[in-house]
């Protein structure tokens, strides 16, 4: 078997000075959402509710079809936050479900800067977070707190 390589996104934190409330974190932009992409969160995440890999079951419980994760979406930003900056200055992220992901959406990841202030003596920021899939509808929105050395 070869061995794989993976590439790895290193974020810095942008300059502080610069930031401005209204600015754009780089967009996030995925492929369309495959039966497959579910199968294989179900194995990464231990999460094998059948309604996300069923389509029996998932129309038995009145839905058209499988649906992606909450978690996933979730896992998403996650991604998009830490392509801006490192990991360890993520503070917190609070999320709200508006809508279910299906199966064939491709998913946008955007971001903006809602704030900049001091928060328990650091620098800090709080974004506006979401993902609307291929026609702009909001599927996930969130707000995190990012801080700066």
């Amino acid at each position: 078997m070869k061995n794989r390589k993976f590439a790895m996104t290193t974020a810095t934190l942008p300059d502080w000075n610069a930031l401005q409330p209204g600015d754009a974190l780089p967009p996030l932009e995925l492929p369309p959402i495959r039966r497959l992409d579910l199968a294989l969160y179900c194995g990464a995440s231990g999460d094998h509710n059948p309604i996300h890999v069923d389509i029996d079951f998932a129309r038995s419980a009145g839905m058209p079809d499988v649906f992606a994760h909450g978690m996933l979406s979730a896992a998403w930003l996650a991604r998009l936050l830490t392509h801006w900056v490192p990991q360890p200055a993520i503070r917190s992220l609070d999320l709200r479900f508006a809508a279910i992901t299906q199966v064939g959406e491709r998913i946008r990841c955007t971001g903006t800067v809602a704030e900049k202030f001091e928060h328990e003596g650091r620098r800090s920021v709080r974004l506006k977070l979401m993902t609307a899939n291929h026609e702009g509808a909001a599927r996930l929105s969130a707000e995190a707190l990012v801080a700066w050395p």
